[in-house]
């Protein structure tokens, strides 16, 4: 048993007893914990939950490594993903936290005076967050596959008895607190290799400064190469896709169910609000950090891996090779590894970059740790999000409405174990990178939520018939797009399965506003509700005027 293999173990054993013991001290014991965690989670610490929340897998495995193979491409993942965050703090959180309600389709529901749509909302957050979920899963398998240098499907198997025991025992509630300790874990599992590669190729340690220079080595290293230089744009599809890419992470960021249902956990609007600011930042030091790292592996990788014979790579290859992450083949026969006969998926390089550039076994294991967090936060958010669409939004909103407190948090919990196995089935063999089937998921909530979210909040007009229509529309335009895509070659201007988030918004709104536009408008109280929204909480809108909250006018 090795040096790396003993610490690594030692980290991640350390912080999953602290994810159980949060989960355990923060039981939730009735169901406003089990899915908004009591409404009393302060700003800042919301913030940094939501920054875990979303910092998923994808992000903290797979951004840098997209980025490290696409190149410029790789940047709309990060303008996309970003930029989401900003239409989802101005135009949706306050309004939603307003309304008060537990859910995204609880607020459909209500919003539109209709079961149907209820029930219709639910189910697409079933879809949405269980194909999130299978990218999480997929992620923790590369994570404990290499730890235990093992196949990546057991270690998904034992991510997914770990997911579904602390989120199903602490809820929202334990999760939140859960989140808060994985979002400090990751960060600084993400930034200590990427400021130590940029000390040692550099000699800076702000590797948000130094990675110009590397950036202009790794160009004439191109054009030796012969090969696209890294930094030019479109040279791995067309500026459609980039632009298609980017609009639907966008729009899918401001319509994924879990994580909307994040602001519901704090007290106010004005909460709701510096929620997102914190998260903005926190999520924006990982975000502004995934280039820097693209290019010092890219750079190390072209530099002290390649050109070296096969024979002697260094001992870290044969290991990533076994997860099956990792191919080494030479073409030309010369014995030596060109550039072009090394085959890395991006699911690996950020944690292989610390063995590739030699920093140590407890980074090693410190970044390990971080991506178990990464991929641990952002599936317990999904699992509660599926948890509460079933037991709340189904079970107990339409099938038993007598049910107890006790009975719907133990369908809440059946329902999060239930669907994490099912999940981690389709995640033993998942049907693309992990970053794919993320943007996947954000195709699906931006050809079905964002829509009806958008025009629920800011247009009175908006009624059950279209926002029923306009979801259906949306979610069968965008599956059928997918599909067609990836496994029919279809493509329009270039755009792939991961863009086609924006076929399925234009579909939902034109079928949205067509419909309601052709049937009966909402109720005038409806109508004024809508409004209503769009006020700070100490203010109410009703028969055509704004009052303040004692009921006096508020001129």
């Amino acid at each position: 048993m090795d040096t790396q293999f003993i610490v690594s173990m030692l980290i991640i054993l350390a912080t999953f007893a602290l994810y159980i013991w949060i989960a355990v001290y923060n039981t939730a014991k009735q169901t406003s914990d089990f899915y908004v965690a009591g409404r009393g989670v302060p700003p800042i610490f919301n913030g940094m939950a939501i920054g875990a929340d979303w910092m998923s897998a994808a992000s903290f495995i797979g951004m840098a490594g997209t980025i490290m193979l696409l190149g410029y491409d790789g940047l709309a993942y990060i303008m996309g993903w970003t930029g989401g965050y900003l239409f989802l703090t101005i135009l949706l959180a306050p309004q939603l936290r307003k309304f008060g309600r537990y859910t995204v389709p609880e607020f459909i529901g209500d919003r539109f005076n209709s079961k149907a749509a209820l029930i219709i909302a639910a189910i697409c957050t079933i879809i949405i967050s269980f194909t999130y979920s299978i990218g999480q899963l997929s992620g923790s398998g590369v994570v404990i596959g290499r730890l235990f240098e093992i196949d990546a499907k057991i270690g998904t198997l034992i991510g997914v008895v770990l997911i579904a025991f602390y989120a199903a025992f602490g809820g929202m509630k334990g999760i939140t607190w859960t989140q808060v300790a994985q979002y400090v874990i990751l960060i600084i599992a993400y930034l200590v290799p990427v400021i130590f590669m940029s000390f040692h190729l550099t000699s800076n340690p702000l590797p948000w400064i130094s990675y110009g220079e590397i950036l202009t080595k790794m160009g004439e290293l191109d054009r030796e190469l012969g090969i696209s230089e890294y930094f030019a744009p479109f040279t791995n599809g067309t500026k459609w896709q980039f632009l298609a890419l980017m609009f639907t992470l966008m729009c899918g960021t401001a319509g994924l169910p879990h994580v909307i249902v994040r602001f519901y956990t704090v007290g106010t609007m004005k909460a709701a609000r510096w929620s997102g600011a914190w998260a903005l930042v926190f999520i924006g030091l990982l975000y502004f950090s995934a280039p820097a790292y693209a290019a010092f592996a890219r750079f190390i990788l072209m530099t002290e891996v390649a050109g070296r014979k096969i024979a002697e790579l260094p001992a870290w290859t044969q290991s990533w090779i076994d997860t099956g992450k990792l191919g080494i083949a030479d073409t030309n026969g010369d014995g030596i590894l060109q550039w072009l006969e090394l085959q890395i998926a991006n699911d690996i390089v950020v944690m292989a970059t610390p063995e590739i550039a030699n920093l140590g076994v407890f980074v090693i294991g410190l970044v390990a740790a971080g991506a178990m967090a990464a991929a641990l936060s952002t599936a317990g958010g999904l699992m509660i999000s599926i948890s509460s669409s079933f037991a709340h939004d189904i079970y107990y909103r339409i099938i038993n409405p007598q049910a107890s407190e006790q009975k719907r948090l133990l369908i809440g919990r059946i329902s999060i174990v239930v669907a994490t196995l099912l999940a981690g089935i389709i995640a033993l063999n998942p049907p693309g990178a992990i970053t794919q089937i993320v943007a996947w998921a954000f195709a699906l909530a931006t050809g079905t939520f964002f829509p009806a979210l958008v025009l629920g909040v800011w247009w009175k007009r908006a009624n059950a018939k279209g926002t029923i229509a306009g979801m259906l529309v949306g979610l069968a335009v965008t599956l059928i797009y997918i599909f067609s895509a990836k496994y029919g070659g279809f493509t329009i201007l270039g755009i792939i399965d991961t863009g086609a988030g924006i076929f399925g918004a234009i579909a939902a709104f034109a079928t949205n506003i067509i419909v309601s536009l052709s049937t009966r408008a909402p109720s005038q109280e409806l109508q004024d509700a809508v409004i209503n929204l769009r006020y700070p909480e100490q203010m109410v809108y009703k028969d055509g005027e704004v009052y303040l909250n004692d009921g006096s006018s508020k001129e």
